[in-house]
């Protein structure tokens, strides 16, 4: 007997929706036309249904467990740079009216329109097609494997003193339907796995170490015991490390990153600058820069949500806008901006698949998906090999960043000196201090080792919280101020 075909993402996310809220098109349709009873340029409706579950332990105790449900709809009208935004948690046609109703005050100018709402529309790619959702895993399973993981934690090195592991999972349902007819939806699983450890040696020093891992796929990947073995091991290896990590130099000095999550420094001191709302009202340092060098040559970003599996990944973003791969700064020239549909529309471009919100209850902003730098030539160790005196940046715990000038501050979980080429003792406290534009022009060396992070970025904007990547080869950057413990 042959397997029936798996319907695409869209489709069962329309299904779904017309199935437990017994939606049908022309409630859809009379939704939007109450909206555009008032004449606005784009409206738009956005259903939402997400599950999502986590269990946390310390101490080989689970101290802590959650699963819920958040539901909505949101109705959105637009007249120029204006928003009317209306949400509520109930799905049926009278709050769909009623967000309507209060969603067209927007505008002042009357006007009539009739929407037509279509079939789907499909993404034209399925990039985390699961079996089973993963918050459809029993919990007795998770709460095994966060156990193993503690047991093996603590039996992997006598320091270590205090372990905390969780796992996460989501399975979120959204449905879009636009004011131009169409109507787009998707299915997206998510997953996280999280581990902390405290290590404390024989004079009571104490360091931490934490390591994630996840992605838009099923829980049975991470909880093969290579997977989450790795996501332990790291962070046992990290804490440890910085029990015998030096004070960290301060001072003018060449850095080099190495790859992969080093990538997070990318995403908040140049992607979020390159974000369409910044840009359109003129408070970004990259504002007006279209064609020009804003990057050493050899430097290209790409923000991709097309990668599969990938945490950053979406099909369709919030606004029912396929997802793609954008090319934002190219050999070191700034080629293109990150847009959702109202600031595409406003500055007269297309969308580019970047509105993304956290839940109905938002307004959808340009955001970015998977952003990285495209890997060079070189060979890691000769970049190593090529710093006399300098600073070896692996891994970062958190930093700040001001848009308007491209200053940021990063600290440093992991990093070493570079001493005669080599990579030397490890140091703590390090803490990187720049200007994003003016780091780009101080690429002088892009390694062959192109890295994505482990799964494991949320970032935030406007208090919204979307799951993104990050990633970068090795590379090298001239004259950067490291801030330390030491002059």
């Amino acid at each position: 007997m042959s397997k029936s075909p798996r319907p695409s993402s869209s489709d069962a996310a329309l299904d779904f929706f017309r199935e437990r809220f017994e939606l049908e098109d022309r409630n859809l349709s009379q939704a939007l036309d109450t909206t555009l009873e008032r004449e606005v340029d784009h409206a738009d409706l956005f259903f939402e249904y997400t599950a999502q579950d986590s269990v946390a332990l310390e101490e080989g105790i689970v101290k802590s467990g959650s699963r819920h449900i958040e539901q909505g709809v949101g109705v959105r009208a637009q007249s120029g740079e204006r928003q009317g935004y209306a949400h509520s948690d109930e799905i049926t046609l009278d709050s769909l009216k009623l967000a309507a109703s209060t969603a067209r005050a927007i505008s002042e100018r009357s006007g009539s329109g009739s929407v037509a709402v279509r079939s789907a529309a499909l993404p034209g790619h399925d990039l985390y097609p699961v079996e089973r959702a993963p918050t459809e895993v029993p919990v007795e399973s998770k709460i095994d494997l966060i156990s193993e993981m503690d047991v093996y934690a603590r039996a992997s090195d006598s320091r270590v003193k205090q372990v905390s592991v969780s796992v996460i999972t989501q399975h979120r349902r959204i449905l879009i339907a636009n004011s131009d007819g169409s109507m787009t939806g998707d299915v997206q699983p998510l997953v996280r796995l999280n581990a902390q450890v405290i290590v404390e040696d024989a004079q009571g020093n104490r360091e931490v170490g934490y390591q994630g891992m996840g992605g838009r796929y099923e829980l049975e990947r991470l909880m093969a015991p290579d997977a989450w073995k790795g996501v332990v091991d790291e962070a046992v290896r990290v804490a440890t490390l910085n029990l015998d990590a030096e004070p960290c130099p301060a001072g003018t000095l060449d850095v080099v990153l190495g790859p992969g999550w080093p990538g997070i420094l990318l995403h908040e001191a140049v992607g979020h600058g390159l974000e369409g709302d910044f840009n359109r009202k003129q408070t970004s340092a990259f504002s007006d820069r279209l064609g020009e060098r804003v990057a050493s040559e050899g430097v290209t970003v790409i923000d991709d949500g097309t990668l599969p599996g990938r945490r950053g990944s979406i099909n369709v973003d919030d606004e029912g806008t396929a997802s793609g791969r954008n090319v934002l700064i190219e050999n070191g020239i700034l080629v293109g901006y990150m847009q959702d549909r109202l600031n595409a529309r406003l500055m007269g471009v297309e969308p580019t698949g970047n509105g993304r919100r956290e839940s109905y209850a938002d307004l959808p902003l340009p955001r970015m998906t998977n952003t990285f730098m495209l890997a060079g030539e070189e060979d890691p160790a000769e970049i190593l090999r090529s710093v006399k005196s300098g600073l070896y940046a692996v891994s970062f715990s958190g930093g700040q960043v001001d848009i308007t000038s491209g200053k940021f501050v990063f600290s440093a979980s992991e990093a070493y000196k570079i001493e005669d080429g080599k990579v030397g003792a490890p140091v703590k406290g390090a803490t990187l201090i720049g200007n994003g534009p003016d780091v780009m022009t101080r690429v002088t060396r892009i390694g062959s080792d192109l890295e994505l992070d482990q799964g494991v970025g949320t970032c935030g904007k406007d208090g919204q919280g979307v799951p993104v990547g990050v990633g970068m080869p090795t590379i090298r950057v001239d004259a950067l101020t490291v801030g330390g413990t030491q002059g």
